[in-house]
Formats: structure tokens, C-alpha cells, sequence
């Protein structure tokens, strides 16, 4: 059968909705590579959108979900508990705690997760408001697209989700517009601080949720000092603070959470993609006191923390312990920056290089305008580079960032290989 074959196929039976950037295909992978149906191969700079920092198919979770799946493939864990569930739950809380106590629990989606941590904040606090971000994507649940920014992913799927206020998110590079970075912080916390007083009161807020680096959004990184700045007025007021840590955990900022680079705990965070390296799988975790606050029938769900799921799961963060994910995501993230850095100066198209970790974009304008984005350009390099033999993904609200987001046990030579058709590729425009 042949790629194109295939995508008859799919289009004969799949909903137009479903679309696709690409009219690639995926017969089978392995580490940060994937081969289309006639075997030729690809570097894959996208990981299936994050979830892939250990590499396509790891031998050790291969291993044990197969091993599981012949022992327990499921049990409705609210009235059936298993061990993999616990075992699980018991390595996040150790890699990632909360504070003196922490709580887990696990759903199949980052959506899931989103929305599992926007119930158990409003049971928690007895409020309903959650404050966002523009650029921010949390899934396209009911809640998620209510919380999601970019429309494209909304159009006509409204009425959304009640009492959901947005802010604008600290993005000094389409915003700044000539003000000292630290002037810029601060200017942005009063804006947060009087937006309790014009827009919605503390008193009604629940929560503000935020990714550290925002992923569909474009890789724009919270300054420092506003995520802690922000810490401060939630404590100040009784609000929660939930860290999406879906795209940007398990070593793709160069430690398990990106939060660590700020010295700031969450109340509650979400987590899934490189989780289970491709297995659905997705956790909330949260300060045991905050967690316990929801009530009982209120979270679970029929395939949540299935029993595959969590040993392919724990499979992997072992697998990513073993191999140590974070010093492999600051190797793959100095080569990308030290790279971008680079070609920035031979190519004026590129307005912004920014990263956290491997967590690394490129942003395309035009006239070296941060306000004239060219997503031409962009659709334009990632067919280039395809016909290449390297697979890039696009984000941004304006579709005009590449993100790189290629498993972290890439090797250094391959990695270069990638960068360099980039590099040919974009010079040509």
C-alpha cells in the first residue's frame, strides 16, 4: 500500500474536521526516527507533538505494556483496585512532590486532566472563576476549548464553559514595545492585580491556570518573575494556581517539571504526553490537602489509570530515569539554541530564537516585525524540510512558529543533520 493509497482510505472514512498538515504517514519508528509505507525514513522533529522525549517505542515500555497486557489489560478502578495504578502514582509523588503531601490521580487525556483539575479547584476553594491565558491551549474538551485561546480550534463549537476570564499572557516580545524586561514584569503583575478589581473579584476566582511554556501558543516562556510574582497574589488571596505542565514536563526543559526552573510549587498541575510515550495516560497531581477537598463520585472514569496504561507509564519514567531524561533535554536544548542563535543572524526572517530547556522555537515575520507573522513562510519550510526527509510541526496563534519538539535521545549527529536541512531550507527563501 502506498502513502497515497493510504490517505484515500482516510479520507473516505474519516470526518473532514480530522484534518492533516501533512500527507505523511507512519508505518513504524523507533527512537527519534518514524518510515512511511515505502520504508523511507524521517527525523522526527515533532514527537508526536511532545509525547516522544524517550524515543519512539523504548524497548523497556514495549516490554512492559505486552507484559501487562497479559496479565491485567483492565478494572474500573473506582470499585476494583489494581497495583500499577498505585505503583504509578507512587513514583510521580516521589519525582514530583507537591509540597510536605501530595495526591495523584489519573485520567487518559491532558484534557481530561484540565478538566479534572478545574472541578477539584472549585470544590476546593467553594468559587467558580478560572483566569487563563491568550495563546494558552488546555484540549478541546467543553472546558478546555473554553480555556483554549487560539479560535481556529473553537469555530462553532460554542457556548463555552461559564465564568473563564483571560488575560493577556507576559509575552515581552510582541509586547514590550521598548520597556526595560524587569519594567515589563512588573508592569504586568499590577495589570493582573487590577484585573481582580475591574474584571472579577478574588473572592470568586478558584484558579489560575497557566503553561510555563506554552506549547500550541507558540513556546512563549513565563518571565521568572511573574509566575512567581503571580504565586504571591494567589497565596495573598486564596486563589490556586494550576501549573499545564502537559507539553513541557518529563525532561523537556531539562528537569521533570518545568516549574522547577522557577522555584515555584503549584497547587494543582497536569501532566501527560511524554508520561506513557504514546500510551493515553494523563495525572493531576496537587497538594494532598487541596486534592482531598473534592468529593467522592466526583473524579475517576471508566478507563482512567487502566492498568496498561500505568505499567507503560511507569515503564517509561523508569526507562527516563535510567538514560537521565533532564541532562539529555539541557544537551539537545544548548545544540538547538546554540543553533538558532546562529542562523538568526544570516536569516532576518526569524524575529525570535526563545527556549527553555529543549522546549526551543523559531518565530517567522516579516521585516523583522514582531507583528507581521508569515505562516507562508512557515507552511513553505515545513514541505521543504519534508521533502527532505525531516518532519517539523508548526504552532503559534498565527501558525508562524516551528517548535522542535524531537525525542531527547536523538543523537547529536542526527540532531545536526535535522538542523542543518532547516538551516539549507529556510536560507533559500
Amino acid at each position: 500500500m502506498t502513502s497515497k493509497e493510504l490517505m484515500e482510505r482516510r479520507n473516505r472514512v474519516l470526518p473532514k474536521a480530522m484534518y492533516t498538515t501533512s500527507t505523511l504517514n507512519a508505518a513504524s519508528a523507533k527512537g527519534a526516527v518514524f518510515y512511511d509505507a515505502e520504508g523511507v525514513e524521517y527525523i522526527d522533529f515533532s514527537g508526536g507533538i511532545g509525547v516522544l522525549n524517550a524515543g519512539h517505542c523504548p524497548t523497556p515500555v514495549s516490554r512492559a505494556i505486552a507484559k501487562q497486557a497479559q496479565t491485567l489489560m483492565h478494572t474500573f478502578f473506582n470499585v476494583l483496585t489494581h497495583e500499577p495504578y498505585v505503583l504509578l502514582a507512587e513514583k510521580l509523588v516521589e519525582i514530583l512532590p507537591h509540597g510536605e503531601a501530595t495526591k495523584v490521580m489519573f485520567v487518559s487525556t491532558g484534557a481530561e486532566a484540565v478538566e479534572n483539575a478545574v472541578k477539584i479547584a472549585r470544590q476546593a476553594t467553594g468559587r467558580q472563576g478560572i483566569i487563563c491565558y491568550t495563546g494558552g491551549f488546555h484540549g478541546r474538551t467543553l472546558m478546555g476549548m473554553s480555556l483554549t485561546s487560539k479560535v481556529s480550534y473553537k469555530t462553532g463549537c460554542g457556548p463555552f464553559a461559564p465564568e473563564i476570564y483571560r488575560l493577556p499572557f507576559p509575552d515581552y516580545y510582541h509586547n514590550g514595545h521598548g520597556q526595560a524586561f524587569d519594567t515589563f514584569v512588573e508592569q504586568e503583575l499590577e495589570n493582573f492585580k487590577k484585573y481582580l478589581s475591574t474584571v472579577v473579584a478574588p473572592d470568586n476566582v478558584a484558579a489560575v491556570i497557566l503553561e510555563p511554556v506554552q506549547g500550541e501558543g507558540g513556546f512563549y516562556i513565563v518571565p521568572p518573575r511573574y509566575l512567581q510574582g503571580l504565586h504571591e497574589i494567589c497565596k495573598q488571596h486564596g486563589i490556586l494556581l494550576i501549573l499545564d505542565e502537559v507539553q513541557s514536563g518529563f525532561g523537556r526543559t531539562g528537569k521533570w517539571a518545568a516549574y522547577e526552573h522557577y522555584g515555584v510549587i503549584p497547587d494543582i498541575s497536569t501532566w501527560a504526553k511524554s508520561m506513557g510515550s504514546g500510551i493515553p495516560i494523563a495525572a493531576v497531581m496537587g497538594k494532598a490537602e487541596v486534592m482531598d477537598k473534592a468529593l467522592p463520585g466526583t473524579l475517576g472514569g471508566t478507563y482512567a489509570g487502566n492498568p496498561v496504561a500505568c505499567a507503560g507509564a511507569l515503564a517509561s519514567i523508569e526507562y527516563m530515569q535510567q538514560i537521565d531524561i533532564n541532562r539529555k533535554g539541557e544537551q539537545v536544548g544548548k545544540t538547538l539554541l546554540n543553533f538558532f542563535n546562529k542562523l538568526k543572524k544570516e536569516c532576518p526572517a526569524i524575529g525570535e530564537v526563545r527556549g527553555l530547556g529543549a522546549m526551543v522555537a523559531i518565530e517567522l515575520v516579516k521585516n523583522q516585525n514582531p507583528n507581521l507573522p508569515d505562516p507562508d513562510l512557515t507552511k513553505n519550510l515545513v514541505t521543504a524540510c519534508a521533502a527532505r526527509g525531516l518532519f517539523l510541526i508548526s504552532a503559534g496563534v498565527y501558525g508562524n512558529v516551528i517548535r522542535v519538539l524531537c525525542p531527547l535521545v536523538i543523537s547529536q549527529p542526527m540532531l545536526k543533520k535535522g538542523l542543518e536541512i532547516m538551516r539549507e531550507e529556510l536560507l533559500k527563501f
